[in-house]
C-alpha cells in the first residue's frame, strides 16, 4: 500500500482527497493544512506545516496556493518523498528550477498536476495526430470561455494575478496544445478586464506558434456562460455541467479534428472536394484519478512522469509570456 500526504484541502485538494481514499491501492497517511478544521480527518493524522509531519509516507499531493509550492516541493522531495504538485508548478521559472534540481540531488520525481493529459480522449487525439493520417497539424483554434461565480474571488490569493484565468485555466490549454503540437516557439497576447474592472485579466485572446510550424489561437474568458471549454466539453468536472461541445479544432494538411467529440473530417485534397466526417468512440475516465493511479506507478518505479517539472517549466514559460502581453489597470 502506497502512503500519501495531502497538503491543502481547496476544491482541487478535495477532489484529490476523494480520489485518495477511494484508490484501492492508495492510503491517506495524514493531511497538511493550517486550518485545523481542514485538516481533521476521522482515520488520518493532521498537520498544520509540513516540518510536523511525523508519520511514514511514500509521496504527497500538494494541492496550496502557487507561491508554496517550490518551498513544499523541496522540503518533500528533501524528506525523499515523491511529490504530485498541482500546476502552475512555480509562480516563477527560477522557483521552477530549483524544484527541478531538489528533486534531481534527491533522486525522486516531481510530477506535476496537468490532468488533462491523462484523459482518454486527449490521449486518442494525440494518437490520431501522431498517426499522420491527418498530416501535419497546422492550424488550430481553441476556446474557453465559462463565468466564473463572483465568490470564487472572495478568497484572497484569487483575488490578483494568480486567480486570473491565464494562470488558472489558460495554463491547461497551453500544455494540452504543447502536448499535441509541440514546444510553443512565439507568444503573442491580449487581455481585457471590460466586466468587473479588477487588476487581472478576464478575457483575451492568444496566439501561438510551435516548432513544427503550426499556429494556435486561443480565446478566453471567465466573464461568459458559454457550453465552450474543455471542462464542460468532457464532463471531468463535477463542478461544471456537462454541454458536449468541441472547444478544439485542429487542421492538419490531409484533414482536420474535433475534440472532444474526436470528429475527424477527411477524403478532401482541395476546397473543391467536400470532406466527410468520421465518428470515433473512446471510453471515458475521470483525468485525476487516471493521474493518480500514474503517480502510484511513479512511486512503484513502474513508470516516469508524463509531466515532470522540467516539461511543465515550459508551459510556465508560455504563459508568463501571455500575462507579459496582459498587463490590465483596474
Amino acid at each position: 500500500m502506497i502512503r500519501l500526504l495531502l497538503a491543502g484541502t481547496g476544491l482541487i485538494g478535495a477532489r484529490h482527497l476523494a480520489h485518495i481514499e477511494a484508490h484501492p491501492g492508495l492510503t491517506l497517511a495524514g493531511i497538511v493544512d493550517p486550518d485545523p478544521a481542514a485538516r481533521r480527518h476521522p482515520e488520518a493524522p493532521g498537520f498544520a506545516t509540513l516540518a510536523q509531519v511525523d508519520v511514514a509516507a511514500d509521496g504527497i499531493v500538494i494541492a496550496t496556493p502557487t507561491a508554496t509550492h517550490a518551498p513544499l516541493t523541496i522540503a518533500a522531495v528533501e524528506r525523499g518523498w515523491h511529490v504530485l504538485v498541482e500546476k502552475p508548478v512555480a509562480d516563477s521559472l527560477d522557483a521552477a528550477d530549483a524544484m527541478i534540481d531538489a528533486a534531481r540531488a534527491a533522486g525522486v520525481h516531481v510530477l506535476v498536476g496537468h490532468h488533462r493529459r491523462h484523459h482518454p480522449r486527449v490521449a486518442k487525439l494525440r494518437e490520431i495526430l501522431q498517426s499522420g493520417h491527418l498530416g501535419r497539424p497546422v492550424a488550430a483554434s481553441l476556446m474557453w470561455l465559462m463565468r466564473k461565480p463572483d465568490s470564487y474571488f472572495d478568497v484572497e490569493w484569487r483575488a490578483g494575478i494568480d486567480g486570473a484565468p491565464i494562470r488558472q485555466n489558460l495554463i491547461h490549454d497551453v500544455d494540452l496544445l504543447r502536448w499535441l503540437l509541440g514546444e510553443v516557439t512565439d507568444v503573442n497576447g491580449l487581455a481585457s478586464n471590460a466586466e468587473r474592472r479588477v487588476a487581472r485579466p478576464e478575457s483575451g485572446g492568444v496566439v501561438l506558434r510551435f516548432e513544427g510550424g503550426a499556429v494556435a489561437t486561443i480565446c478566453y474568458a471567465d466573464t461568459t456562460p458559454t457550453p465552450w471549454g474543455f471542462e464542460a466539453g468532457t464532463a471531468e468536472n463535477p463542478h461544471i455541467p456537462a454541454s458536449g461541445q468541441d472547444c478544439l479544432r485542429i487542421a492538419c494538411t490531409r484533414g482536420a479534428v474535433e475534440f472532444p467529440s474526436l470528429r475527424v473530417w477527411s477524403g478532401a485534397e482541395t476546397w473543391h472536394d467536400r470532406p466527410h466526417p468520421t465518428e470515433t468512440e473512446v471510453g471515458d475516465a475521470a483525468p485525476l484519478h487516471r493521474q493518480l493511479d500514474h503517480f502510484a506507478d511513479v512511486i512503484a518505479g513502474r513508470a516516469l512522469p508524463l509531466v515532470d517539472a522540467a516539461s511543465a517549466r515550459a508551459t510556465l514559460a508560455a504563459i508568463l509570456a501571455i500575462e507579459a502581453g496582459a498587463d490590465i489597470a483596474a
